[in-house]
């Protein structure tokens, strides 16, 4: 049976030592935030990952969801409760809004909550999790009177949301949609069409799913400039703004899936249902994006859960597993063979896992304050450059954690050999469930796409510039003291390599666009590489200091030293590989012929 313990301590660590939360007080919500308040935010966000979601995670694989013939959809054992647990927690809306129910906390941890949650159960946290993109799109574009219909119980969580954009012959070319929508008397549009691939389309966990559905109004423009996008509920609510009478959508059928079995993933059918429109006409792309990028930080927050909960299994099996004894001679003597923790392909695997996870985590924490810098700072300076960073390194967070984290399940179930291949263990459930964060939400070419194409180039590079520039600033900074030289040597090596990239592109990608295409994806995952191996330069200076100053956190902080001085030595190089596979450019990729292939 597979286990999980929720990282508090190196979360708590990572606010307070490394990104140093209280520099953050000034910002709106934030003041509700102390120190006591967060850290014990972050154990009862632990507390109901732990005791109530990950019991469920192999039950609910196992089981699925069932569709009904009326079209209704079942959940497995359990979920109903804990859905009811964590929703009466306040966990869906502990961003949101206060003034529509909200508790109007940082956005971070938000994040926080939602790896431990996806960590003990990712099929489950996807009910909420789409729930909360759609609350924020709502917030930031919908009327007053939609906000005031929707936002209360959507928040606590008594109705749920989705987004609902891809269709059986488009997905991330959104021009192509078909869906339409008429205009209706009263204001509102008839809804008609199909979507495909509807996380949480249809469930039994809330009294009503509220649908955010791109459409075109009739003679709008062809293309993404003429989609709109409009609130479907399953049920319009009536005059005290219960659900009553039943919309005109309906789940056709449930996908069977690879993994994430527990969440019900749908075909949805609109026929000429009622739907409100968010924001003007023909800019519903505008509004999408919001819910979209919450959802690609999301996932990229899953690919980091899924990796982190592989890597706790596979490090306790490899504690107790014995097979062999080790090359430097036999460790456990009074035992017919070593843990094969003694092996140091064993611990290769290991340590990449644990080098990634805990630097991703620094990544997500500090991207995630980028938002909420972004969001609340009353500085325009300060909104400009968070909101620059929080562009910038969307994409980068969404494609590098979710290939990265699928990596590190598989590395994870190498550990367990022939048992990582069987159920019971739960290892090929964390492989399985983690491949789907590298598609969904743009598949991970897309985002790399997206990055070279639009983030880099924008505003004149000012993002990575900025970016880079933190991080001379930082190896200036430290750059005297001998303890740090592993880590800034490698930093200082990656982000040369960055540069010498990025110089390459600016050079030859304008004459030549396929020459970015074909570099995207080692692009994406070299700034990946440099923004990780900058998470660890931060984290070692922290842990030089704490160890210093606190003896009882010596071991604890130097095993942070010894990950880091590992992924230093053995993980950043591949800027290297990176780079030069960039510099190649496209021309060999591009000349064989379709019918070659």
């Amino acid at each position: 049976m597979p286990i999980y313990k929720a990282p508090t301590e190196d979360v708590l660590f990572l606010l307070t030592d490394v990104l140093h939360w209280e520099r953050y007080g000034n910002l709106p919500g934030f003041a509700d935030a102390s120190p006591d308040v967060v850290a014990a935010i972050v154990e009862e966000g632990a507390k109901i990952a732990e005791e109530v979601l990950q019991p469920l995670n192999l039950s609910g694989d196992r089981e699925g969801c069932t569709r009904h013939p009326d079209g209704s959809v079942t959940t497995p054992k359990g979920f109903k409760a804990a859905y009811k647990a964590f929703a009466e927690g306040g966990w869906v809306g502990i961003a949101a809004e206060p003034e529509y129910g909200g508790q109007g906390l940082p956005y971070t941890l938000g994040c926080i909550v939602n790896e431990f949650a996806a960590a003990a159960n990712m099929a489950f946290t996807m009910y909420p999790g789409l729930s909360q993109g759609a609350i924020a799109a709502i917030t930031e574009h919908a009327s007053a009177d939609l906000k005031k219909a929707y936002l209360p119980k959507m928040i606590s969580g008594e109705w749920s949301g989705t987004m609902n954009l891809t269709e059986p012959h488009c997905g991330t070319d959104l021009g192509l949609l078909k869906t339409k929508a008429v205009a209706n008397a009263d204001g509102s549009h008839s809804i008609t069409g199909q979507k495909i691939f509807i996380s949480a389309g249809e469930q039994d966990l809330t009294d009503n799913i509220i649908h955010l559905v791109l459409a075109r109004i009739e003679g709008a423009p062809r293309g993404t400039r003429g989609i709109s996008l409009f609130i479907v509920p399953k049920f319009l609510p009536d005059a005290q703004g219960k659900p009553g009478a039943r919309n005109a959508v309906s789940c056709g059928s449930i996908e069977h899936k690879m993994g994430i079995h527990a969440n019900s993933t749908c075909v949805m059918n609109y026929d000429g249902a009622t739907g409100y429109l968010i924001g003007e006409a023909n800019k519903g792309l505008n509004a999408m994006f919001v819910m979209m990028n919450e959802a690609r930080l999301g996932v990229a927050n899953q690919g980091l859960a899924q990796s982190e909960a592989a890597y706790q299994n596979a490090a306790a099996y490899a504690k107790d597993r014995l097979q062999g004894r080790s090359l430097a001679g036999a460790q456990s003597p009074d035992k017919p063979a070593d843990p094969i923790i003694v092996h140091p392909d064993v611990r290769r695997m290991l340590l990449e896992i644990r080098a990634f996870n805990e630097a991703a985590r620094a990544l997500m924490l500090w991207t995630s304050l980028q938002a909420d810098v972004a969001r609340r700072s009353l500085d325009p300076k300060e909104r400009q450059t968070a909101d620059d960073f929080l562009g910038l390194l969307t994409p980068v967070l969404k494609g590098v954690l979710t290939d990265k984290g699928f990596d590190n399940t598989v590395k994870a179930q190498q550990v367990f050999g022939g048992h990582g291949y069987v159920g019971e263990w739960g290892m090929e459930q964390f492989v399985r469930d983690a491949r789907i964060a590298m598609i969904y939400e743009g598949a991970n070419g897309i985002q790399a796409l997206d990055l070279v194409g639009r983030k880099l180039p924008k505003d004149g590079g000012r993002a990575l510039t900025a970016f880079l520039g933190e991080i001379q600033a930082f190896v200036r900074e430290h750059e005297a003291d001998a303890e740090m030289k592993p880590y800034l040597a490698a930093l200082k090596q990656g982000a040369g390599h960055l540069q010498q990239a990025t110089m390459w592109m600016m050079q030859n990608a304008m004459a030549r666009p396929e020459n970015a295409g074909a570099g995207s994806m080692d692009y994406m995952h070299l700034l990946g590489l440099v923004a990780l191996g900058y998470m660890w330069a931060r984290i070692a200076r922290a842990a030089l200091v704490k160890k210093a100053a606190d003896p009882a956190s010596a071991a604890s902080m130097e095993a942070k030293l010894i990950a880091g001085k590992f992924f230093a030595e053995r993980m950043m190089p591949e800027s290297a590989a990176h780079l030069a596979r960039i510099s190649t450019g496209a021309e060999t990729m591009m000349s064989m012929k379709a019918e070659m292939f």
